[in-house]
């Protein structure tokens, strides 16, 4: 084998890795870093030639790849929570997508004097926005609840619901150009159509079947359903060309909307599978673009960016916000946030290779035109939105809050402390005795259990940056920690550990790497707490200074004293663990439960 293609295909997974660090890091979507390296090793430095390095074999890769991307991306979409949104998100993904499409499609057409089939295509390519780059433009944004379940809900719903508008405006360009009659024509696209629906709820139904009997083991699932999304694509392909990427679409949909299918653990694949692929293939597809193809347009490119951000976003949110309790700060935010992401890109890329080989020279514009819209929203929006969010006043505070699982007599004794040192403090509890004490002390409180799909969809963490685990139960509290860490990272969830832990051995006890940071010390149990408070303990501030530092203030008390948090000069939360804790200095404000001496005694 030659070793420039080894060299080449390493050299694109490390790249591809490192851009999704580097979003991670800055919190932006992966997406622009992506293109921006697949540009630079592209066509700017010419080191990396895709059509080259894979010859025949790159169409095949990419449009496989954009139906594993759009089969996961429509298992997202189940019907019930679109039947449960507020009428603005459901206006946003029906009036709004199509005053985009139009709107873009007559830019397109007039600034730069595309074909109008082809105009109306890229049109339908540009109506997604897509979680991808919603969600770490919002985690830096930090706009109100209503801003933010508006744009979060839109950006999931669109997604397929776009690509499948693509795809069904891409089919009926490829059938007009056969030069059938007009009956013909639409014949040949009701077959189309039809194929594709079928073979997709046909092959969702048969999957659903074997998961819910169980007839596919545990550890061929992930990788069953991999392949039979690959061999659904073929297949709807071969009966009726150019129906694959419908198939695959509705196959998801189909399999998301049915009943007892425990699909969590394919999504959970589906984010490891996404993160390699779309690593690799934004960066290919960055690498192939024809940038010359900009330059020539010039100007009218960006016409078509500047209509679609000023024009085209504005007047969709505008006409779907008719009527709705948003006011107009919360409308204008709507209205400036909508970039494009993943599926534009690789929808994009896979009908503009398509249309070259059907003989549609102005295709080599969409993927350029295509990548101008991406990187333009998300820089432009991701660098501005902030800013406008603080002007306009519908901007949430910092996330300093805490989410505690557990409204026991512990979880309650920390959540008062906290709550009287102002940070916002959340309780749920799956027991109304523990639920309604802490109601009748002034607490905030979620009756429920903190990881049931009633959880997902109503727990509030607007405000809310860190989880404490503190039921006492420890299979509770390690779920909990699984499912927030997702949500505030690892170094955002803690637990604190039952007695119990203390006393079993290593094999029944749960694995660390399923747990949260240990809550403060190595041998501090729910139970030493609720033992100390017991008999009499208190939990008490004190600021440090430089005459009466930390090692003094230990030093007064003792084995009388477990510190439990800090509050730093900056009036930040810093937790007490096993695994590192922090260094208090002067000006610090410490919080410890403190024994009486004669229960120290």
């Amino acid at each position: 084998m030659n070793p420039d293609i080894i060299l080449s295909i390493t050299a694109i997974a490390v790249l591809g890795i490192l851009c999704q660090w580097l979003a991670w890091w800055a919190r932006m979507p992966a997406i622009l870093y992506l293109l921006v390296c697949g540009i630079i090793i592209g066509p700017l430095t010419g080191w990396l030639n895709p059509d080259d390095l894979f010859g025949h074999l790159l169409f095949p890769a990419v449009s496989l790849s954009v139906a594993v991307i759009l089969f996961e991306g429509s298992l997202t979409l189940k019907l019930e929570e679109i039947r449960g949104l507020r009428a603005v998100v459901r206006n946003l993904i029906t009036i709004g997508a199509g005053v985009t499409w139009v709107v873009t499609a007559f830019a397109v057409h007039y600034l730069i004097g595309m074909d109008i089939k082809l105009s109306f295509l890229f049109g339908a390519v540009v109506i997604v926005t897509g979680p991808t780059v919603i969600i770490p433009m919002l985690r830096s944004v930090r706009p109100n609840a209503a801003i933010a379940n508006v744009l979060r809900w839109e950006g999931i719903v669109i997604d397929p619901l776009g690509a499948l508008l693509a795809v069904l405006v891409f089919d009926f360009i490829i059938l007009s150009e056969a030069q059938h009659p007009t009956d013909s024509l639409f014949y040949l696209f009701g077959r189309l159509v039809l194929v594709g629906i079928c073979m997709g709820a046909l092959s969702a139904a048969a999957l659903g079947a074997a998961l819910r009997r169980h007839v596919i083991p545990e550890y061929l699932r992930n990788v069953a359903t991999l392949s039979l999304v690959f061999a659904v694509f073929t297949l709807s392909d071969l009966i009726e060309h150019e129906s694959g990427l419908l198939a695959v679409t509705i196959m998801g949909m189909t399999l998301a909307n049915m009943k007892d299918i425990d699909i969590d653990d394919i999504l959970d694949f589906k984010e490891s599978l996404s993160l390699l692929l779309i690593s690799a293939l934004f960066i290919v597809l960055g690498a192939r673009s024809e940038l010359g193809q900009l330059f020539i347009i010039g100007l009218p490119a960006l016409g078509v960016l500047l209509v679609l951000m000023v024009v085209a976003r504005p007047l969709g949110v505008l006409l779907s916000t008719l009527g709705s309790d948003l006011n107009w700060r919360e409308r204008a935010l709507i209205a400036w946030i909508g970039p494009r992401g993943i599926v534009c890109a690789a929808v994009a890329a896979a009908f503009a290779l398509r249309l070259e080989e059907k003989g549609f020279t102005e295709a080599r514009l969409i993927v350029p035109l295509a990548f101008l819209v991406i990187i333009g929203t998300v820089l432009i929006q991701s660098l501005t939105a902030k800013r406008l969010a603080g002007w306009l006043g519908v901007r949430e505070p910092p996330p300093t809050g805490v989410l505690i699982v557990g409204a026991g007599n512990v979880a309650r004794a920390i959540a008062k402390v906290l709550r009287e040192k102002e940070f916002k403090v959340l309780l749920t509890d799956s027991s109304w005795e523990n639920t309604r004490a802490a109601r009748m002390e002034g607490l905030d409180t979620y009756y429920g259990n903190p990881i049931s799909e009633h959880a997902e969809r109503h727990l509030d963490l607007t405000g809310i940056g860190r989880m404490l685990a503190i039921s006492g139960r420890g299979d509770l509290d390690a779920l909990a920690s699984l499912r927030f860490k997702t949500e505030f990272g690892a170094q955002g969830v803690y637990e604190l550990r039952p007695s119990r832990e203390m006393v079993i051995s290593d094999k029944h006890r749960i694995g660390t790497r399923h747990r949260g940071n240990q809550l403060f010390g190595e041998d501090i149990t729910y139970g030493t707490i609720a033992n100390w408070l017991r008999d009499g303990a208190e939990i008490r501030s004190t600021q440090l200074s430089e005459e009466f530092g930390f090692e003094a203030y230990r030093h007064k008390y003792g084995e009388r004293i477990l510190p439990l948090f800090g509050i730093d000069t900056k009036s930040r939360l810093r937790i007490f663990t096993a695994e590192k804790p922090p260094q208090p200095e002067p000006g610090w404000t410490i919080m410890s439960l403190v024994r009486p001496e004669a229960a120290a005694a």
